[in-house]
């Protein structure tokens, strides 16, 4: 929107745009890229999943420029990939394949493969550590040849999905979906949306929104409340087909993602057969055995994969992936409404722009408050 409040207001945005330069430098040390880059990873990861770039570097950079807001962040980082041409399409990512950083299911105590905590905060305590206040580089350093003298000693972890093992067992209903996605950043989002879509959309919304959606159905505003088969975060290999040898691949790089598959207890929709009464099992020679192939109950899968180490948003997206593939009268369950109202620029664009100059449809609304109180007025005087 191209706004102009009053003559010479040219002047003043310019004025203002020039204030942002001495805000975004206060204080005398300077704040290197690479310093907000290492030092600050769960932010970057935050910005580069919701303007959907893995660009560590860029993603500082926009921090940096935008004052460490994340939605001014994500939009300058959103606006740059733009401009970018797309040269090759990687080939489909198996998360299966990834190096392992950390791993965990709620779900089973054993596991094959094994649980690896890796880095979390989710058992410290949340004290303030003051000593950090007058961290050296010395501390630093301390801290990462502590790290470095185990270097060579660990073993490059990876591991099958968990839920590979329960489709073996016909205890998951959910089908895999081999259907070509749908890129949203080149086609427009339109109702009733593929999954793909829906993925694509959830993991660059807003984490905030996304969690706090995903909380109000798990607290029964939605159908879901999951058990978490299995959480894995490491890096992730980028293929594209060799553009001579088309039976060849090449590795373009990695990127570092979490993933989560929750698991929800759901009644088979096909169990309509005699295995619920052993009478009619006897009576067409089954026996006491009951036909495996139709259980009451299976299993339902919700799938959330994100940029970086981001726990929490990989786990509400999954229940919301699980929630809008399942029908009901939940609002959760109106992916018209989940898709979209979470897309950080969208809202906070919106909101923003309220803003801006309205004098126009202000004075319009006055005017009809204004006639509405003279005619009130009038009736009365009557």
């Amino acid at each position: 929107m191209a706004y102009v409040a009053v003559a010479g207001g040219r002047e003043a945005i310019e004025k203002s745009i020039e204030l942002l330069s001495l805000y975004r430098t206060g204080g005398t040390k300077n704040i290197e890229i690479e310093a907000i880059r290492d030092r600050m990873s769960l932010l970057i990861d935050k910005v580069m999943g919701e303007a959907g770039f893995y660009a560590p570097d860029y993603a500082a950079l926009a921090l940096k420029q935008s004052e460490g807001s994340l939605e001014e962040a994500v939009f300058l980082l959103r606006a740059y990939r733009s401009t970018l041409s797309r040269n090759y399409c990687s080939l489909p990512v198996d998360c299966a394949d990834m190096t392992l950083i950390r791993r965990i299911s709620s779900a089973f105590k054993d596991i094959p493969g094994g649980q690896y905590l890796g880095p979390t905060y989710d058992y410290t305590h949340r004290l303030l550590k003051f000593f950090l206040i007058n961290e050296k580089e010395q501390d630093v350093r301390e801290i990462k040849e502590h790290w470095e003298s185990f270097t060579g000693q660990e073993e490059e972890l990876t591991a099958g999905r968990i839920t590979e093992l329960l489709r073996r067992e016909g205890l998951i209903s959910a089908e895999l979906d081999d259907s070509a996605p749908l890129d949203i950043t080149q086609f427009p989002l339109t109702f009733p949306a593929p999954r793909s879509a829906r993925l694509q959309t959830i993991a660059r919304a807003e984490t905030g929104y996304v969690c706090g959606l995903a909380y109000a159905g798990i607290r029964g505003f939605g159908p879901a409340h999951p058990t978490i088969g299995e959480l894995r975060t490491g890096m992730a290999e980028v293929n594209i087909a060799h553009p001579l040898f088309p039976d060849e691949t090449i590795s373009v790089g990695e990127f570092c993602a979490t993933e989560v598959e929750s698991l929800f207890p759901v009644e088979d929709e096909n169990n309509q057969s005699d295995n619920a009464d052993p009478l009619k099992r006897l009576e067409s020679g089954k026996g006491d055995k009951a036909d495996t192939s139709t259980n009451r109950l299976s299993l339902g899968i919700g799938y959330g994969l994100v940029f970086g180490r981001n726990d929490n948003k990989a786990i509400a997206m999954s229940v919301l992936d699980y929630l809008l593939e399942t029908e009901g009268d939940s609002i959760l369950q109106d992916e018209e409404f989940v898709l979209l109202h979470g897309d950080c620029l969208e809202m906070s664009g919106f909101i923003s722009h309220l803003k801006l100059p309205h004098y126009v449809t202000f004075q319009s609304k006055l005017d009809r408050v204004r006639h509405t109180r003279r005619k009130k007025e009038q009736e009365n005087g009557q």
